[in-house]
């Protein structure tokens, strides 16, 4: 399984994405393989994979830190259209798990997707869900 969580394996999903081998053909391709990058705290292909005028090579450093200095869980994609992707992205701080909700934005720059901008909500993980660390106890009898 990959980890952005499709069932491909990462070496077929995300990796050749990251490793600017296979173009992202949708935005959500795009969207799981930021994710990923995440996860692995791969600042250069976060920035790289926005659009030119956001891409700010001093913000490598600072995805990196944030990135290791958290334990990635698990991405819930909620909706998709052809040019934004609306996820959770789940992670523990040394507050908890935190829950980043955002309907991303993306565009075609050159013929290839770009991360265009989002929108952020304010969401937090709830009780009587599924806990995001994967024990498949609900989240009030879990991490809670």
């Amino acid at each position: 399984m990959c980890i952005c969580g499709n069932e491909k394996d990462f070496s077929e999903c995300c990796e050749p994405i990251i490793t600017k081998q296979k173009i992202p053909a949708t935005a959500e391709e795009l969207m799981r393989s930021r994710y990923s990058a995440y996860v692995q705290a791969n600042g250069e292909y976060l920035v790289y994979s926005a659009v030119k005028e956001n891409q700010f090579n001093e913000d490598v450093a600072l995805i990196e830190e944030f990135s290791n200095s958290v334990e990635w869980l698990k991405l819930d994609v909620l909706d998709v259209t052809p040019t934004t992707v609306e996820f959770k992205a789940y992670y523990r701080d040394q507050n908890g798990i935190q829950v980043l909700h955002e309907k991303s934005n993306f565009i075609q720059e050159d013929g290839i997707w770009k991360y265009k901008d989002g929108e952020l909500y304010n969401s937090k993980v709830e009780r009587n869900e599924n806990c995001p660390c994967g024990s498949g106890k609900k989240y009030k009898k879990c991490c809670a």
